[in-house]
């Protein structure tokens, strides 16, 4: 590469949750489609949008984005990284946006239509009254809002049934909120889809020769305890470098913050801090947790007892998460008003990328972030905040680990940079 030319990179973002074949088959085929240089990925940390710890932690994550093609991973700001799809998307585009370097956001889609995927973003980001209209009358109703949604983008007139059937698939949604944010955050980087191959989002089955979906890796691996015997079926579904990596790894599941999810309320009450003060909970959820408070119930089955048709599986998972870890309403919108991502915080890079880094550090427009040490002198005020929440995640999920598998782990602080 010569010195004046500047690199072509693509982005991506991520969870690796853990990551499997069909994670490296979209970082070969974004660096193919695009002719790109580099793959930049901007991941969660070790807490994931579903509500939940991430079944690996992000360092080992990290490690084995690397080991399959990635150049670059950074951490995407846990205030987010557990947020709704609209936070998240948000986050990560802010993220891989502030480089300066990243030319294309390549995603995933049951689709496979950038232009379809692009045109309902723009509706929804440009929200007609037709469309608010309808969404707020089905809200109302008791209509959950993907229902409300798609009632509010045909009954406003602003799209065809068979198009809002789109909305119905997990990928397709995602890759909507990242153009969403690309459209609102006036983003000059190119949305590219790749269509989504092997198993669906949510199936469960793993067949060898087929991609297996991560809800079904992590299913398996919680029914063997994490245990990777020969015969287990994830081996089959992972790359050869990740099958060692997960072999050494400490798989964490959302039971593991059952002691803690239940102390945290009842410290709450203790000290008379309403659960509504904490995001994504509604006064209704709040009294709804209130009324369940004296009953120790693990943290699965505290979900269960609380889910209404209104509020979704996942959306009480990460109300509950964001009251364990202390994401309030006001550290949401203060995020929000920072950018989403006002640092780029590095995990890991190959020695080869080292080029990549040098382009970031003159183009971007946020702090890259290598040493924890030095980040409380080079950010200030609400991203400074942002970044130590992210050391307090960090301590919990590896005090977790700790006392889970009764091993000693590197804290945020002592964990070295990866660089393969």
């Amino acid at each position: 590469m010569s010195k004046n030319k500047q690199s072509c990179a693509v982005g991506i973002i991520a969870e690796y949750n853990p990551f499997h074949n069909g994670h490296a088959y979209h970082i070969k085929k974004a660096k193919e489609l695009t002719q790109a240089d580099y793959c930049i990925v901007a991941m969660s940390g070790n807490f994931v949008q579903r509500g939940a710890p991430a079944i690996y932690d992000k360092h080992t994550r990290a490690a084995m984005a690397l080991s399959c093609g990635a150049d670059l991973v950074l951490e995407i700001p846990s205030l987010f990284a557990s947020s709704s799809a609209e936070d998240f998307s948000a986050c990560g585009v802010a993220l891989l946006n502030g480089l300066g370097v990243t030319n294309f956001l390549c995603f995933g889609s049951e689709c496979g239509n950038v232009e379809k995927l692009s045109g309902i973003a723009s509706i929804l980001a440009t929200e007609p009254v037709s469309y608010t209209e309808h969404l707020k009358k089905a809200l109302k109703s008791g209509a959950t809002f993907p229902e409300a949604r798609n009632h509010g983008l045909i009954a406003g007139g602003v799209l065809q049934a068979e198009d809002a059937s789109i909305l119905a698939s997990p990928n397709n949604i995602l890759g909507i909120e990242y153009c969403k944010a690309l459209h609102r955050q006036k983003s000059a980087m190119t949305p590219v889809t790749i269509s989504r191959k092997g198993m669906g989002y949510h199936d469960t089955g793993l067949t060898e020769g087929i991609y297996g979906s991560a809800t079904g890796i992590r299913k398996v691996l919680k029914e063997s305890s994490g245990l990777l015997t020969a015969e287990n079926p994830v081996l089959a579904q992972v790359p050869e470098p990740v099958k060692e990596m997960m072999k050494q790894g400490f798989p964490m599941f959302p039971q593991d913050l059952s002691v803690l999810l239940n102390t945290s309320l009842l410290r709450l009450a203790q000290e008379g801090i309403p659960y509504k003060n904490y995001a994504d909970v509604s006064e209704e959820l709040a009294a709804r947790i209130q009324g369940q408070l004296p009953d120790y119930l693990s943290f699965e089955e505290k979900v269960s007892s609380l889910k209404t048709r209104q509020y979704t599986y996942t959306r009480i998972s990460r109300a509950l998460l964001h009251i364990i870890l202390g994401f309030t309403v006001d550290k949401v919108q203060s995020g929000r008003k920072a950018g989403y991502a006002p640092y780029a915080r590095v995990l890991g890079f190959k020695k080869t990328s080292s080029g990549l880094m040098g382009e970031i550090k003159q183009r971007g427009s946020i702090p890259l972030i290598t040493k924890t040490a030095d980040a409380g002198m080079i950010l200030k005020g609400e991203a400074w905040s942002m970044l130590q929440h992210d050391f307090y995640c960090s301590h919990v999920y590896q005090t977790l680990v700790q006392d889970k598998y009764h091993i000693k782990r590197n804290n945020e602080f002592t964990q070295p940079l990866i660089i393969l």
